[in-house]
């Protein structure tokens, strides 16, 4: 059972919050007992809780569950980043998503975040050099949640993967702090060379459904891709683009467009 210590709660707010929301949830659902206590309350913090969720996700015939959550429970003792940026990112899936109504529903429901968590315990394989484990866990991140990051990409916290299906992240990309994107975002390539190849998308930005930003081009801060657009030239810092090809339409209309989430590119001044 999760631990009650109010100084506990007070450090790490986030899981007090789930654990508490969790109680709830068991008692409005009681069908949902044993994977709401063996995903969550039999824990004692959320670093355990996501390991765990980690290795049930991505288990199969071919790599145990218990090899898994070793690996996840290494990566998180060796990197308390991951933890942090986790926090980081429930939270942003629960102030950007109105469908999340608690911190619960990403951790045990939401493939977005559960994909995202998947591919920073990547990421931690390949810095330690583990490649081919890097690739096995990206693999199995594909399969499971459709979504495709490379582990050599680099990603910030805050992050929200709204649906989440058909993502594709390529391996020189790098992905700042509090970016919002929709489903079907492919941030590629343009051709097989071997260097720095993939964009780079600043703080703040919001990447609609379908778009593609393609090459190695930068997306300034708190900027905006509209739907389905192809962006294939550098994007200043807090402007709308839209189109195939992408071009500028219009400010960003917000500060921090990845947080409002307003997809809605009509007149802007």
């Amino acid at each position: 059972m999760a631990h009650s210590d109010p100084k506990l709660a007070k450090l790490d707010p986030v899981w007090s919050q789930i654990t508490d929301e969790a109680r709830v949830a068991i008692a409005d659902e009681p069908l949902l007992g044993g994977l709401i206590h063996g995903s969550l309350l039999h824990h004692g913090k959320l670093d355990s809780a996501l390991a765990y969720r980690f290795s049930q996700k991505l288990a199969s015939a071919e790599m145990s569950e218990q090899i898994l959550r070793e690996i996840a429970d290494e990566a998180y003792a060796a990197d308390p980043w991951l933890g942090e940026a986790a926090r980081a990112d429930i939270v942003a899936v629960y102030d950007r998503d109105p469908a999340c109504e608690r911190f619960i529903q990403p951790v045990l429901f939401f493939k977005g975040f559960q994909a995202i968590q998947a591919y920073r315990i990547g990421h931690w394989l390949w810095k330690q050099g583990r490649k081919d484990m890097s690739y096995f866990v990206q693999m199995r991140t594909s399969e499971a949640f459709g979504v495709d990051i490379h582990p050599a990409a680099r990603i910030g916290k805050g992050i929200m993967i709204d649906h989440a299906h058909s993502i594709v992240i390529g391996e020189t990309a790098v992905v700042g702090d509090n970016v919002s994107m929709l489903h079907s975002v492919t941030l590629g390539g343009t051709g097989k060379e071997h260097d720095d190849r993939h964009p780079k998308i600043e703080n703040g930005v919001l990447i609609g459904a379908g778009a593609k930003v393609l090459g190695n081009i930068t997306v300034g801060h708190c900027s905006r891709i509209a739907a389905g657009s192809v962006v294939l030239e550098e994007v200043p810092p807090m402007k709308t683009v839209a189109g195939v090809p992408a071009r500028i339409v219009g400010e960003a209309g917000c500060t921090h467009p990845s947080i409002s989430m307003d997809q809605m590119i009509g007149t802007r001044s």
